[in-house]
């Protein structure tokens, strides 16, 4: 399996806070990798070190098989769009594609033209001026005119309102399409990431709680109901990732590679909420007994 990202026991610590924590993962080329957790989960950190602006405490990484940013030609290989979207207030969207083509020997004039036509933005208005919508659309439209092989995209609709965010990510399926390219996109929005993703990777406390592809781990992944003292058991050998009770009902959330006959499928949001929900209670637990 190639892989655009490997990580092994990766670490970050600024100072006395340790913000990555014994990070192991595997993202494979092609996928949209959705990277979801709570604030202070260690997201941003994770995609500073995948894009090279951060280095690592301890264990490694490699990005396309390389150390990030370890030479002009491997930052050409990463197209990065920060959270916010942010751009070049004082400059307009004609000048934002020429500074593009002037920073990286692979810029793909055509396409940052055509998108720009595509979208309506007029060449000689400053960025500083457009909606959130119109800086996004301009923001990924550089990164995808980079025509690089991977692109980071650290919450790049969480400001937007949920029209801009619709034609963002149908925009990103599209680049993805046409390009090739493989993406690691950042939210909070559970719903927008399973519209586009088709791997996900969880992290909270600085550490990757579950991380699959979005088939196979919905495949492993069951919520059996009425599960109080006197209704169903987790089968043999199921691991219980979460378990709750909503006005006298119950219900569990649990992994297993067998099949458990009667139970309610899962989606990617109940998957995402299970391991956040069991991070949390883990932390106050530790916190409790301190």
């Amino acid at each position: 399996m190639t892989a655009v990202i490997r990580t092994e026991a990766l670490s970050k610590r600024y100072r006395r806070r340790l913000a990555l924590d014994d990070c192991t993962l595997t993202v494979p080329a092609g996928r949209i990798a959705g990277l979801v957790g709570p604030n202070g989960a260690g997201k941003s950190t994770l995609l500073g070190l995948v894009c090279g602006m951060l280095t690592p405490t301890g264990g490694s990484i490699e990005v396309l098989g390389h150390r990030p940013a370890d030479s002009a030609a491997q930052l050409a290989r990463v197209g990065f769009v920060a959270q916010d979207a942010p751009v070049y207030a004082r400059l307009t969207v004609a000048e934002h594609l020429r500074l593009g083509a002037r920073l990286n020997p692979r810029w793909d004039a055509a396409l940052a033209e055509r998108r720009v036509r595509a979208r309506g933005l007029d060449p000689g208005q400053k960025a500083g001026s457009l909606s959130g919508g119109q800086r996004a659309q301009l923001a990924l439209t550089v990164a995808a005119a980079k025509r690089a092989d991977l692109l980071v995209l650290d919450e790049p609709v969480a400001a937007l309102d949920p029209l801009a965010r619709r034609a963002f990510l149908r925009d990103l399926l599209e680049f993805v399409d046409e390009l090739r390219v493989s993406v690691v996109l950042s939210s909070h929005l559970l719903g927008d990431l399973e519209q586009v993703c088709d791997h996900l990777i969880v992290l909270a406390d600085g550490r990757v709680q579950v991380a699959g592809d979005v088939a196979d781990l919905l495949a492993v992944h069951h919520r059996l109901t009425d599960t109080g003292p006197d209704g169903r058991r987790p089968p043999d050998g199921a691991e219980v990732i979460h378990a709750e009770q909503t006005r006298g009902d119950s219900s569990m959330v649990v992994r297993t590679d067998r099949p458990v006959p009667g139970a309610d499928p899962v989606d990617l949001e109940d998957i995402a909420m299970a391991y956040l929900t069991r991070a949390a209670a883990a932390t106050l637990m530790t916190g409790a007994h301190r």
